[in-house]
C-alpha cells in the first residue's frame, strides 16, 4: 500500500488546509501573477498564446491498482505539455482542477502534487502550476489546462502537410502500449480485476515498458525545435501512431506513406502503428529540411489517394484507442 494513502482525509482537513498543502509542493514558474487571486496573469510576448486541456478520470484514464498519486500527477502533466509542445509552443503554465472523494487521505494529493512538480522539472523548467479548483466527487477525477508561448512563430497545425514533405517522428512507440498489455495480462486477480498485489507479484510493477505506461516521457523540447525548424505540420501521438496520422493526414488532404527509409532501428509494428498513450510527436517537414532533435525519419507525404495512411502501397487501418469505442468498464 502507498505511504500516501494514510493520515488525515481531504473531508477531515477542509479546502483551505488541504489547498495550502498542495500548493507549497507544485512548481511555481514566472507568472505575473500566481495563485491567490481569482486568475492568475500569464505573460503573452507576443500577443498570442495556445491553450489545450485534458481530462484523466479514475477507471477509464488510470487504476490506483497500478498507479501511484505520484504516477497520476505526472501523467496529468506530461500530456498536456506534449499537446503544447505539437503546436510548436513552449509550456508556459498550468491550471489543475481535482476532485476527490471525500475520504482521500490529504497524502494522496500531495503525492499528485509531487509528480506534477517532477514532470514540469523533467520535461519543461520553468513551467509552473498558475492555478486551479479544488472539488470533490464518487470518483477521482483531474483536469488540467494548459498554456503556451509561440515565442513570435505561427502555430504548427495539422493541416499543413504537402506532397513531398517528409514525414517523422520523435519520441518512443509502443512502449506505453505494451506495459498496458503487461498490466492487463499480469496485473489482476482472479476475477480479472486491476490488482496492486498481483502486479507487484508478477513483476509488472517493475517493468519498464509499465512505468512508461504510468509516466510517459514527451519530447516537449522537440515541439518548439522542430517549429523553429520549419515543421509544416504536427501532432502529439495520444492514441496511436496510425489513427493520429490519419488525423493529419485528413486535416492536411494528403496521404501519408510509411518506409522507414532513412532509420531502420524504427519497428513500426502492430503495437507501436496501433498502441496509444507514448505521447511522442509526429510531424511533416520540406525534403530539404534536416531532421531537427529526435526526429527521424518514418515516410513521406503524397498526394491524396483512397487512404490515410499506407505502407508498401497498401492501406493501414487508421485505428487506436477511442475512449468511447474502446471503454468497457475494465481499462486502465
Amino acid at each position: 500500500m502507498d505511504d500516501a494513502w494514510t493520515g488525515p482525509t481531504v473531508g477531515e482537513c477542509g479546502e483551505l488546509v488541504v489547498l495550502d498543502r498542495i500548493v507549497r509542493r507544485l512548481p511555481a514558474g514566472t507568472p505575473l501573477l500566481g495563485p491567490g487571486d481569482d486568475c492568475a496573469v500569464v505573460a503573452a510576448p507576443d500577443g498570442r498564446f495556445v491553450v489545450t486541456t485534458d481530462m484523466m478520470v479514475h477507471g477509464p484514464d488510470f487504476r490506483w491498482a497500478w498507479s501511484s498519486p505520484s504516477d497520476v500527477g505526472w501523467k496529468a502533466a506530461a500530456t498536456n505539455l506534449s499537446d503544447v509542445a505539437a503546436m510548436g509552443a513552449t509550456p508556459s503554465g498550468l491550471v489543475i482542477a481535482l476532485a476527490a472523494p471525500q475520504d482521500t487521505p490529504v497524502a494522496v494529493l500531495e503525492s499528485f502534487a509531487d509528480g506534477v512538480r517532477a514532470a514540469v522539472e523533467a520535461l519543461s523548467p520553468g513551467c509552473g502550476v498558475v492555478g486551479g479548483d479544488l472539488s470533490t466527487s464518487a470518483t477521482f477525477t483531474v483536469t488540467v489546462t494548459a498554456f503556451g508561448d509561440l515565442g513570435g512563430r505561427t502555430a504548427v497545425l495539422r493541416s499543413g502537410a504537402r506532397a513531398g514533405d517528409v514525414l517523422a517522428v520523435s519520441g518512443e512507440l509502443g512502449r506505453a502500449a505494451r506495459g498496458l498489455a503487461r498490466l492487463f495480462r499480469d496485473g489482476v486477480d482472479e476475477q480479472g480485476e486491476p490488482s496492486r498485489a498481483a502486479t507487484v507479484a508478477s513483476g509488472a510493477d517493475a517493468d519498464p515498458d509499465v512505468d512508461r505506461q504510468r509516466r510517459p516521457v514527451p519530447p516537449v523540447a522537440d515541439g518548439p525545435v522542430a517549429a523553429a525548424a520549419g515543421a509544416t505540420a504536427m501532432l502529439d501521438l495520444s492514441d496511436g501512431l496510425a489513427i493520429d496520422a490519419g488525423r493529419l493526414a485528413r486535416a492536411s488532404g494528403v496521404t501519408l506513406a510509411l518506409d522507414r527509409a532513412d532509420d531502420p532501428a524504427v519497428d513500426l509494428d502492430p503495437v507501436a502503428l496501433h498502441g496509444g498513450e507514448d505521447h511522442g510527436l509526429l510531424a511533416t517537414f520540406p525534403p530539404d529540411v534536416a531532421l531537427p532533435g529526435g526526429f527521424r525519419r518514418v515516410g513521406v507525404v503524397v498526394a491524396r489517394g483512397d487512404a490515410d495512411l499506407v505502407r508498401g502501397g497498401q492501406p493501414v487501418p487508421t485505428t487506436g484507442w477511442d475512449p468511447y469505442a474502446d471503454w468497457d468498464g475494465a481499462a486502465g
